[in-house]
């Protein structure tokens, strides 16, 4: 009773009497519309307070609402829960396996003879209703991890009996709701009544326990929010981000493809991608060497030896392709371009004067991924990083840090990024170097970070095995988070190979090494525009910038003349001259996402002047054509 009375004094703010008892702590916890407690930073149901004996008076005790990311995760918990008791009373011969909650929603895992079909998601929402609607509270039981076996093996859940004859706990808890049983930590909500909103959203192939040697199981994604207003506007969300799918807009606007007798994972550059990516490669190289850097390029392959070195083969080999064999000589397509670019640096000797040396390449790598998780350009096979390589002495790193944090957030705020999340990912339990080494690298990113005033949050254990790192995330226009930029210092590809200058002293020492890229791979980093712009590229990016439509036939040798004009002037410009109405041709060039539509017609002919309709429907001019080629020009060098 004592837990009981804790809760009610924490909760209502007054003294409780012996004969206050637990109606009364419900009673205040449905008052702050609680479906769970947290005490002294634990997450339990209100269940587990009937199983506790006493409680400190001074414990920290908060009510858990739908308001917070813990509530919401307990909700959408028992929302997956409920899924599988529907799914088991359909089909009763699924056997399930794993149903946790995740960010925005939910899955479970389910093994059938057959698979699901689409439709059948609207039969399983249904189920979940009429099981909701019975209202029956999610019961909390601990039984024995052999009585648990036991159980689930006369259940027929081979799955629940693997893990659990995996556990370690003598004791493992179960949940029960109006007759179904499943395997599972909790907390849960107090009962299916709690359940307001929620949507099931697809069915996909997930590999039992993430191994691509298990049987393929099938996975049912849903989500859940508190009530039907939330969940209406996160539809509306998960829809804008259908239509900006860069594999969708990537067909429609012609920009990249792949191809299955190329390879999955490798991406052929259409004409208007390639544009972008010429644009994009330009502004990248100009903004280099303004900051010091000097461009390599450098080969493609390079024989294992090299790898086995830079302890890629070590710490990396999952990600590598398998070798091949050249004059009896084994040679590995390169997933790095950093020993290439210390190859360069120790091709002349250097003085401690010469430093610091920025090395950068748009360099292609190659990184084995399983089929499973190629995702058009967000996961790929062969990508290009903007890499770059900084050598300098221990007295440059905090301002070279600095540098870069600088660079990065002026290259990610001129393609429009603006919010950003920023962390700082420390030493990885597989990895090598000097615990000095790692912390003194570490420091000096966490004071360059705090040098700046960047808001930060620490990931641990997230570096990469020779050092630590700072990831930068993208927020795109519907607030999504992109992996993009990423600073890391290193200390231990000097030492294996042996990278020296020469000090002032007239010794050698070793030079510090940070990796940096400031987008990242460039096909992910183009996905990420794509869906960013939604395919509206501002005009310095768009591949055609402007379109001369023709009203009839003869206005077609004008048409031709402007078209070349802007050519001539700089402006990436296209004529559309076909015999087709000025409205198909307006929707067409709308559907291509073209920034500005040039109309000609008989006035326009006739004062030798262009009219001109922006890509939002808004008309302007008439031009002068040089005028209109310099506001075109002003724009694009602004970057707006």
């Amino acid at each position: 009773m004592e837990a009981w009375r804790t809760v009610i004094r924490i909760l209502a703010g007054d003294r409780v009497t012996e004969a206050e008892d637990a109606a009364r702590a419900q009673k205040e916890l449905k008052r702050a519309k609680a479906v769970a407690i947290r005490v002294n930073g634990a997450v339990m149901g209100l269940d587990a307070l009937a199983t506790i004996d006493t409680l400190d008076p001074s414990a920290n005790v908060e009510a858990i609402t739908l308001e917070s990311p813990d509530g919401l995760e307990v909700y959408r918990h028992s929302v997956s829960h409920v899924m599988a008791h529907a799914v088991k009373e359909l089909f009763p011969e699924a056997k399930i396996a794993i149903g946790p909650a995740i960010k925005d929603g939910f899955y479970y895992d389910f093994d059938l003879p057959e698979p699901f079909k689409p439709e059948d998601l609207a039969k399983i929402e249904k189920k979940m209703s009429q099981i909701i609607k019975k209202q029956a509270g999610f019961e909390r039981r601990e039984v024995s991890r052999a009585e648990a076996i036991e159980l689930f093996r006369e259940m027929g859940e081979p799955y629940k009996v693997e893990l659990l004859e995996e556990l370690e706990d003598d004791t493992v808890s179960l949940y029960e709701e109006g007759g179904f049983v499943d395997l599972c930590r909790g907390p849960h909500l107090p009962g299916t009544g709690r359940i307001k909103a929620f949507k099931l959203l697809s069915i996909a192939g997930a590999y039992w326990r993430g191994d691509e040697k298990n049987k393929m199981l099938q996975r049912i994604y849903g989500t859940a929010f508190k009530d039907k207003e939330d969940l209406q506007k996160h539809l509306d969300w998960l829809e804008e981000i259908k239509k900006r799918d860069h594999r969708r807009l990537g067909r429609e606007l012609d920009l990249f493809s792949i191809n299955d007798e190329i390879g999955p994972g490798l991406i052929l550059w259409h004409p208007n991608g390639a544009t972008i990516r010429m644009v994009i490669e330009d502004f990248w190289r100009a903004e280099h060497l303004k900051s010091g850097y000097k461009v390599l390029y450098t080969p493609h392959i390079a024989k294992l030896e090299l790898w086995n070195k830079s302890g890629h083969t070590d710490f990396y080999s999952e990600n590598m392709y398998s070798p091949m064999e050249v004059e009896g000589v084994p040679y590995e397509v390169k997933p790095m371009n950093c020993p290439f670019h210390i190859a360069v640096y120790k091709s002349s000797l250097r003085s401690y004067r010469d430093l610091p040396i920025r090395y950068a390449e748009l360099g292609t790598v190659y990184r084995y991924e399983r089929s499973g998780v190629l995702h058009g350009l967000m996961r790929v096979r062969g990508f290009t990083q903007d890499d770059a390589h900084i050598f300098m002495r221990e007295d440059q790193l905090d301002q070279e840090i600095q540098k870069v944090i600088d660079f990065t957030l002026f290259v990610l705020n001129t393609f429009g990024f603006k919010d950003f999340d920023i962390y700082l990912s420390t030493r990885p339990e597989k990895s090598v170097g000097s615990d000095q080494h790692w912390a003194s690298s570490t420091a000096a990113l966490e004071k360059a970070l705090k040098a700046k005033g960047i808001d930060y949050m620490e990931d641990p254990g997230e570096g990469v095995f020779y050092g630590p790192k700072i990831d930068i995330k993208v927020k795109d226009s519907l607030g999504r988070s992109w992996q993009c930029s990423t600073i890391q210092v290193d200390f231990n590809l000097p030492e294996r190979f042996d990278v020296k200058y020469r000090g002032k002293d007239g010794e050698e020492h070793q030079p510090i090494m940070i990796h940096r890229a400031l987008m990242g791979s460039l096909e992910r980093f183009f996905g990420v525009l794509v869906e960013h712009y939604a395919g509206a590229f501002p005009l310095w990016l768009a591949p055609t910038q402007v379109r001369v439509l023709t009203i009839t036939d003869r206005h077609a040798e004008y048409a031709s003349e402007v078209r070349d004009r802007l050519l001539a002037g700089g402006i990436r410009a296209e004529a559309d001259l076909a015999n087709e109405k000025i409205g198909y041709k307006i929707r067409q060039a709308a559907v291509r996402k073209v920034p500005y539509l040039v109309i000609i017609g008989d006035d326009e002919l006739e004062a030798r002047t262009i009219t001109v309709r922006k890509r939002d429907g808004e008309n302007i001019g008439p031009f002068p054509l040089e005028e209109f080629i310099g506001i075109l020009n002003d724009e694009i060098t602004s970057r707006r």
